[in-house]
């Protein structure tokens, strides 16, 4: 059985002390040192058949350190992301939308890769978003490819497309970077990076730490902490360049809780009814915040080679290594009663049991100073009223005689993921009958395990606190999921005048099981192999100068994942793999300090996988373990534009502006009855994604100044799948303000200060959507950071 112990890691010790150790030696470095910036990313598309964007220097300037690299990208056109914290200090509230796909606690239908390497899905239990992998400022670029993406992506979820966050080259030259920040919420962070420059070798690397903590914006009861590790290194030999790249993380999160209802944020569009105060009373406790964590540790580590066999043959090989431990936890206001003591004193509440599976026999709320289990009196009702419009008298202190003794439960989820994987890619570039053609093939292979547990702990005294029992009195269960991956490709592009087509196929073959270590249930395999896909697409210099058209197709395919497997219940035979049909075509416009972008695109989303509940409840079903059944269920059809400006207005002042038209709506499952019980009409629009967004960005940057303001406009967004509760428009603002200082020419001594202002009109609104709730956005947050070269 797979538990985690999740004390603090050594390794935050570490952390600390490497942030100290780079600070000692900068003083001693500060002479070998030369200009410290980045290379300058101002492009926001590349020349493509299909539709992608890339996240600039200035998008960058307009996040904080402190906030996850999913935030940078929200400028990009045809994608919303929503964090429920102020720093991206939360998982469970974190969705990110493109073009009618989500990634969120209830969907997963986007890719996400670090420099080409799978993340390993992101979902919420046993997944890994970009931010556990890359800290901000080790982060060069991101790009988003809507829609068709690159053939050779290796993700089992692109139903649309595919967000490849791109990593930080070393420096050619050495330097040690320090960088601290604060902001609102008490957070902090300090950071450092020593980059080794260029080395005889040809090498370069840079290694960095940072700690990083805060509270939560709405009452401050949170406990939040980061602590990062990575480092990357690039070597050339001969005519092979090699790149490694590690990176450990360490997280504890407080969670956000949605809204259900509309009256709810009417009445306070403040508060998520999470609490900061321990009340002692266990029905009004379930929603105490620090109850509500998310704790994580990621291991992620690769190593590729890129080699020129010949002047037209290429040849790249690559392996990586990835680790996921975690846990998820709640606190129930009950113990379970799983152990049949007839008349006797309670096991559970007496700290006897240990039981592993079986089920629940009922509840016990109340015991007696001897462990008994108490029963309210008759005729008694409760008087309160929150959480969740109130408790029944088995709640209710009030209730019993005095003495009556509170019990309650710590309920963990346990993840644990071990993957490992390799890719080979080719390419051969030749010159049939005077047409440049370039042939590209390659593979993908991954082998991981993902197991689960779920735990139940007494709360050591729960008119006290939250502090509980090492040792379960419950583990209700214990799976594991094995899975291989494999996948080809093979395209092929052909240069005919100022035209290139491009023509490809690729597969994947995919075997899940389902493995139950308790032997409760009948152990499960799935063939989850996809058809042969095809893609395929034009590229055309038009005989306009600097104009290009682009159109481009791709089938996409989401493998049936370890999720599903958790209920046995589900008719896997049935069942197939998610597909999309994504087409899309525009134009892209490059003249001098002007750049402009048009995009239409359509998808088909089949198969959709619906799990559907044999019942619902007020507040958390917390012991719901394999109930409900998973099935196929119509699809989302999506059509839309998107539109993007980028203009220098001149050498230190440029406008960026991105507009996106989304029409994203059910298709029904054919059953009028299976609609109903869902929800769902067709031609609903799709929940959580919005009609219409806008985004305008003006920077300017000088030799010492450089200030910035942009604002997003977001459309509704339907929060039900019946669109009778709808989250309305917003539109927040951003600003900051940097000023740069030392010797800027030559690089040695520059130090900056930034301060930002995020949502600076302090815009009320709903940000993600998931399970028919909604998280409330943050708030107006300030922060500021100081970064210093030598």
């Amino acid at each position: 059985m797979y538990q985690p112990n999740f004390a603090r890691c050594p390794c935050a010790r570490l952390v600390r002390l490497a942030i100290a150790s780079g600070l000692s030696l900068s003083a001693a470095a500060g002479a070998q040192n030369s200009d410290p910036a980045l290379e300058e990313i101002t492009v926001v598309a590349r020349s493509q058949y299909y539709g992608n964007n890339v996240v600039t220097d200035s998008m960058k300037m307009q996040q904080s350190p402190m906030t996850s690299v999913n935030a940078l990208i929200d400028n990009l056109p045809g994608v919303s992301i929503q964090e429920g914290d102020a720093y991206g200090f939360d998982d469970w509230s974190t969705t990110i939308a493109v073009r009618g796909f989500q990634n969120s606690l209830d969907e997963q239908q986007i890719g996400t890769t670090l420099d080409g390497i799978p993340n390993g899905g992101s979902g919420y239990g046993g997944g890994a978003k970009a931010n556990r992998y890359l800290d901000t400022a080790n982060l060069r670029t991101v790009t988003v490819s809507q829609g068709t993406a690159d053939i050779a992506s290796r993700a089992l979820d692109a139903l649309g497309g595919t967000i490849d966050f791109v990593s930080d080259d070393p420096e050619e030259e050495a330097r040690i970077r320090f960088q601290g920040s604060a902001g609102e919420y008490d957070a902090e962070r300090y950071y450092v990076r020593l980059d080794t420059g260029r080395l005889a070798s040809g090498t370069r690397a840079w290694f960095s730490a940072s700690h990083q903590s805060a509270s939560d914006w709405v009452n401050g009861a949170a406990e939040n902490e980061r602590d990062h590790l990575a480092a990357k290194m690039i070597s050339e030999i001969g005519n092979t360049d090699i790149t490694a790249y590690i990176s450990y993380d360490d997280t504890h999160e407080d969670n956000y809780q949605r809204l259900f209802s509309p009256e709810e944020f009417r009445s306070n569009p403040e508060w998520d009814r999470l609490t900061d105060i321990w009340t002692g009373i266990p029905y009004v406790d379930q929603v105490y915040r620090r109850g509500w964590s998310t704790l994580r540790e990621n291991l992620l580590a690769y190593v590729k080679a890129s080699m020129e066999l010949s002047s037209d043959v290429r040849l790249s090989v690559g392996g990586y290594y990835h680790d996921n431990e975690g846990r998820g936890d709640w606190i129930p206001p009950y113990l379970v009663d799983v152990v049949n003591d007839g008349s006797g004193p309670e096991s559970e509440a007496l700290g006897a049991a240990s039981v592993n599976g079986g089920g629940a026999l009922g509840q016990i709320y109340f015991v007696d100073g001897a462990g008994n289990a108490l029963s309210p009196r008759a005729g008694c009702t409760s008087s309160i009223t929150f959480p969740y419009g109130g408790a029944g008298a088995n709640y209710d202190p009030a209730c019993y005689a005095a003495g009556a003794i509170p019990v309650q439960s710590y309920r963990h989820t346990n993840y644990q993921k071990e993957r490992y994987g390799f890719m080979v890619d080719g390419d051969w570039s030749a010159d049939l009958g005077g047409l440049a053609n370039t042939l590209r093939a390659g593979l993908w292979y991954e082998d991981q395990q993902r197991d689960e547990t779920r735990t139940w702990q007494k709360l050591t005294d729960a008119r006290v606190g939250i502090e509980f029992d090492n040792i379960p009195y419950w583990t209700q269960y214990d799976r594991s999921y094995p899975q291989e991956v494999f996948k080809w490709y093979a395209e092929d592009s052909l240069q005919l005048a100022s035209v290139q087509l491009t023509l490809g196929i690729k597969q994947f073959l995919v075997d899940l099981e389902r493995q139950d270590n308790f032997a409760e249930t009948t152990d499960v395999k799935v063939n989850s192999d996809s058809d042969v896909l095809f893609s395929g697409g034009l590229l055309w210099e038009t005989p306009i100068e600097g104009l290009e058209f682009f159109a481009g197709y791709a089938e996409n395919f989401k493998a049936i994942y370890d999720e599903i497997l958790e209920r046995p219940e589900s008719d896997l035979d049935a069942l197939e793999p998610e597909t999309a049909e994504n087409l899309e075509a525009g134009l892209r416009y490059r003249n001098g300090d002007l750049f402009l972008t048009a995009t239409a695109f359509q998808t088909d989303f089949e198969n959709r996988i619906i799990f559907l509940s044999p019942e619902s409840a007020a507040g958390p079903d917390y012991l719901i373990g394999t109930n409900g059944t998973y099935f196929n269920a119509g699809g989302i059809e999506s059509d839309g534009v998107e539109l993007t400006a980028d203009y220098r207005l001149s050498d230190k002042l440029s406008l960026y502006s991105a507009f996106t038209l989304n029409d994203a709506s059910y298709v029904g499952t054919g059953d009028p009855a299976v609609d109903t019980g869902l929800g769902i009409a067709p031609g609903n629009d799709v929940v959580g994604i919005p009609d219409q967004q806008l985004v305008l960005s003006l920077d300017w940057t000088g030799d010492r100044l450089a200030t910035g303001i942009s604002g997003k406009y977001t459309g509704e967004r339907p929060i039900r799948l019946d669109n009778s509760w709808v989250a309305d428009s917003y539109t927040t603002v951003d600003a900051y303000i940097t000023l740069n200082g030392g010797g800027v020419s030559n690089g040695a001594g520059n130090w900056s200060i930034t301060l930002l202002l995020n949502n600076a009109f302090d815009e009320d609104y709903l940000g993600g959507i998931a399970g028919e709730g909604a998280w409330i956005g943050a708030p107006r947050t300030v922060s500021a950071s100081l970064t210093v070269d030598l």
